[in-house]
C-alpha cells in the first residue's frame, strides 16, 4: 500500500516564537503609522522666496505682470502661474517668462490690460528640481482691497489620498531594494548554503515583486500626485507620456528596465548558482554574480541620486554618488539582517561563520552610513541651528537616534555571536535534503512523520517498492531535520540571538519609515535660505504705494454699524498723508463725532504713535505729516465713536516698506 509522504510541521517551540513576532511587527506598523501620520503631505523643497507684487501689497495702478522668485529650480507649464480676479476669472495670458539670471530662479507671467480695481489671487504649482511638487497662492490689490469669491482647493498638491498612495509606494520601494539587494548580499558574501533554502529564496523574490510593483505604482501615480490630485488620472495615458519626459519618469522607467537584469541575477543566484557542485565553477559563479549584481543595485540605487536631492543644491557631481553608497550600505545592512531574521527563525540551521561573516559586514555598512551620512548632513542641513529649528533637522535627529539604537542591538548580537557553540559534527545536510525540509517543514507536525516512519514495511518490500523506498529516504531526512531544529531552538545562545536581531528588524521598519519621510521633507540648507530671501524681500522698501485698509465696525448703537475706509500716502517709512473715510452700510457718508487712530510696531517696542485727523467734511476726515519712523509690520488701532457713549476699535496690521 503507497501512502503520501508526510511534511514537517513547526517545530515545538515555534509557536510562541511567531506569536512574539506578530506582536512585535504590529508594534513596528503602528510607530510607522504614526510617522507617516505626522508626515502629512510632502513639504516644498523649492520655496518662494519673493514675488512683485508681493504678498498683500496695495498698488495705484494695475501691474503688467507677476513675477514669482524660488529658491531653486523647478519645472514650470502654462498652467504653473494663474492670476484670479476677485470674481475668480483668470486674468493672465497663460504665457510663462523665464527671467532666470544666473542664481536668481525667476518666472513671469503678462496680465491683460485695463485690470479693474480689486483684491488678485496669485495661484502656483510646480515641480522642484527634485522631484517634489509645490504650490502656494497670495494676494495683492489694485486700487484697494476687495472681497473675493476665489475658492483654492482644500489639499495642496501632493496630499490627500493620491500623496498617500505615493507615499506608502514610495516606503514599499525603499523596502523591496533593501530586501532585494541585502538579501542577495546576504547569499554572495555570507552565507552560500542560503541559496538553497526555500524561505531565503522566497524573501528575496519578493523583495523584486515589491520593488517592482511599487515602482510601477509611482509612475501612475506621478501625474495626479503633481498636477490633479485626482486618482482617476492613473489611468490618463497624456499624463503618462508628460511624465516620461520629465526627470523622474526617465529615472522609474530606467529603473524598471534595471529590475528585468536584477531578476535575471536572483533567477541564477537561486538556481545555477544553488545547484553548483564543481568548487573552481562556483567559485567563478560566485565573482560574476558579485560583479554583476553589484553594478546592478548600483544603477537601480542610482535611479533615486538621479530624481531626488542628489541631483539638486550643493556639489550634485559628488552629492549623487555618495547617495548611491549610502543606499547600497543601508540595503546591505538591513536587509541581510531581514535575511538572517528569516533564516533564524525558518531555516533548518545556520551556521555561526555565516552570522559572523555577517556582522562584519553589517559593521563595514555603519561605517559607510557614517561617512556618507555626515557628508550628506553637512549638505542637506549646513547650520547647527537648522537641526533642532527645522523639520528636515529635527526628523534627522529621530534618525540617527534610531540608528544609534541600532548599533547598540548589534552590538548585543554580536555578543550572543560569541557565545553561540559550534555545530556538532553530522549536522550539516546536503542542499537537497535542506531544500526539501525548508519547504515542508511548516505544514506537517513532527510526530506524524515519526509515526510514519515507526510504520515502515519491511525491508523486502521497501526493496519491491522503490517509489516507497525514496518516500521513507525524505520521511527520515525531514524527521532528521526537525530534531535538528528542535535541538538548536533549545539553546539559549541561539534563542538570545533571535530575540535581538528580531529587535533589531522591529528597530530597521521605523527607520526606514522615518528614512521615507525624510526623503520627502524640505532640506533644513533650504528652507534657512528661503526664509531669509522672504525677510530680504519683506524688507525691502517699496515706494508710492498707498496702503488702502477698509475695515467694518459696530459701536453697538444707533447708526453704530459701517465701515471705515483709510489710505496711507504713499505708505512708506517717513511723513505719510492719512485720509479716513467713515461710510454706512449702504456706502453713504456717516458723521461721526469723533475718529482716532494710532500706530504701534510691537517688534521694535515703538508706540502707540498717536494721530489725531480733522474733521474735513461729513464722513471724511485727514491727517497731514503722519510720521512712521521704521519698516515692518506695524498695528494700526482706528477707534470710532458714534455717540456719547457708544464706540469701538477696531485694528489691522500693515506692511510699511
Amino acid at each position: 500500500m503507497t501512502t503520501t509522504a508526510p511534511r514537517l510541521g513547526p517545530a515545538p517551540g515555534r509557536g510562541h516564537a511567531l506569536v512574539r513576532l506578530v506582536r512585535l511587527l504590529l508594534v513596528a506598523a503602528a510607530l510607522l503609522g504614526t510617522v507617516l501620520a505626522a508626515a502629512g503631505p510632502a513639504s516644498a523643497h523649492a520655496a518662494l522666496t519673493g514675488s512683485d507684487p508681493q504678498d498683500g501689497a496695495v498698488v495705484a495702478t494695475a501691474p503688467k505682470e507677476v513675477n514669482l522668485t524660488f529658491s531653486e529650480e523647478v519645472a514650470m507649464s502654462d498652467d504653473s502661474i494663474r492670476v484670479l480676479d476677485p470674481a475668480g476669472k483668470r486674468v493672465d495670458t497663460g504665457e510663462i517668462q523665464n527671467l532666470c539670471s544666473g542664481s536668481v530662479i525667476r518666472y513671469g507671467v503678462a496680465l491683460l490690460p485695463g485690470l479693474p480695481d480689486g483684491t488678485y489671487t496669485v495661484a502656483w504649482q510646480t515641480v522642484s528640481a527634485d522631484s517634489h511638487p509645490v504650490s502656494g497662492a497670495f494676494t495683492f490689490s489694485v486700487g484697494a482691497p476687495s472681497t473675493t469669491s476665489v475658492a483654492l482647493p482644500d489639499t495642496p498638491v501632493g496630499g490627500g489620498l493620491v500623496g498617500a498612495l505615493y507615499g506608502i509606494a514610495r516606503y514599499l520601494s525603499y523596502a523591496g531594494f533593501v530586501v532585494l539587494v541585502g538579501g542577495g548580499a546576504f547569499v554572495l558574501a555570507c552565507w552560500p548554503r542560503g541559496a538553497a533554502v526555500r524561505p531565503v529564496q522566497r524573501l528575496v523574490v519578493r523583495g523584486w515583486l515589491t520593488l517592482t510593483a511599487a515602482t510601477l505604482a509611482l509612475l501612475l501615480l506621478r501625474h495626479p500626485y503633481t498636477k490633479t490630485g485626482k486618482l482617476g488620472d492613473v489611468f490618463d495615458l497624456g499624463g503618462l507620456r508628460a511624465v516620461l519626459e520629465t526627470k523622474t519618469g526617465a529615472a522609474l522607467s530606467s529603473r524598471l528596465l534595471l529590475l528585468g537584469a536584477a531578476a535575471l541575477f536572483v533567477a541564477v543566484l537561486f538556481g545555477a548558482y544553488a545547484r553548483r557542485r564543481d568548487e573552481k565553477e562556483h567559485k567563478d559563479l560566485t565573482f560574476g554574480l558579485a560583479l554583476g549584481g553589484t553594478v546592478v543595485a548600483a544603477g537601480i540605487a542610482g535611479t533615486w541620486a538621479l530624481a531626488e536631492h542628489a541631483s539638486t543644491g550643493l556639489q550634485p557631481g559628488i552629492a549623487m554618488p555618495v547617495d548611491i553608497l549610502h543606499l547600497l550600505a543601508v540595503a546591505a545592512w538591513l536587509g541581510g539582517l531581514t535575511a538572517l531574521l528569516v533564516a533564524l527563525y525558518r531555516a533548518p540551521s545556520v551556521e555561526r561563520s555565516a552570522v559572523e561573516r555577517y556582522s562584519n559586514l553589517a559593521f563595514g555598512s555603519v561605517v559607510v552610513l557614517a561617512a556618507t551620512g555626515i557628508y550628506q548632513t553637512w549638505r542637506q542641513v549646513g547650520t547647527w541651528s537648522a537641526l533642532t529649528d527645522t523639520r528636515y533637522g529635527q526628523l534627522l535627529l529621530v534618525k540617527v537616534g534610531l540608528v544609534a539604537v541600532l548599533v547598540g542591538i548589534g552590538w548585543v548580537s554580536r555578543r550572543w555571536v560569541r557565545r553561540l557553540a559550534e555545530r556538532p559534527v553530522g549536522a550539516e545536510t546536503s542542499d537537497a535534503a535542506t531544500s526539501d525540509a525548508a519547504t515542508s517543514e511548516d505544514e506537517v507536525s513532527e510526530d506524524e512523520v515519526s509515526a510514519e516512519v515507526a510504520a515502515e514495511p519491511e525491508a523486502d518490500e521497501r526493496e519491491a517498492d522503490p517509489e516507497r523506498a525514496a518516500q521513507l529516504a525524505r520521511q527520515r531526512a525531514a524527521v532528521a531535520t526537525a530534531q535538528r531544529k528542535k535541538a538548536r531552538d533549545a539553546d539559549p545562545e541561539r534563542a538570545g540571538l533571535r530575540r535581538s536581531v528580531l529587535t533589531e528588524a522591529a528597530v530597521a521598519v521605523v527607520l526606514l519609515a522615518v528614512t521615507t519621510v525624510l526623503t520627502s521633507t524640505e532640506p533644513a540648507r533650504t528652507e534657512e535660505e528661503a526664509g531669509r530671501g522672504r525677510a530680504t524681500a519683506g524688507a525691502a522698501a517699496v515706494p508710492n504705494r498707498p496702503v488702502d485698509v477698509r475695515l467694518p465696525f459696530d459701536t453697538g448703537g444707533v447708526d453704530g454699524k459701517g465701515t471705515v475706509q483709510l489710505t496711507l500716502d504713499p505708505g512708506r517709512t517717513g511723513a505719510n498723508a492719512l485720509h479716513i473715510y467713515v461710510l454706512r452700510p449702504n456706502g453713504r457718508a456717516l458723521d461721526v463725532p469723533e475718529v482716532k487712530v494710532s500706530f504701534t510696531l510691537k517688534a521694535k517696542d515703538i508706540g502707540p504713535l498717536p494721530v489725531l485727523p480733522d474733521r474735513i467734511q461729513t464722513g471724511h476726515w485727514t491727517a497731514s505729516g503722519v510720521q512712521l519712523p521704521m519698516a515692518g509690520e506695524w498695528l494700526m488701532q482706528v477707534t470710532v465713536r458714534t455717540s456719547e457713549i457708544d464706540q469701538t476699535t477696531i485694528e489691522k496690521n500693515v506692511k510699511i516698506g
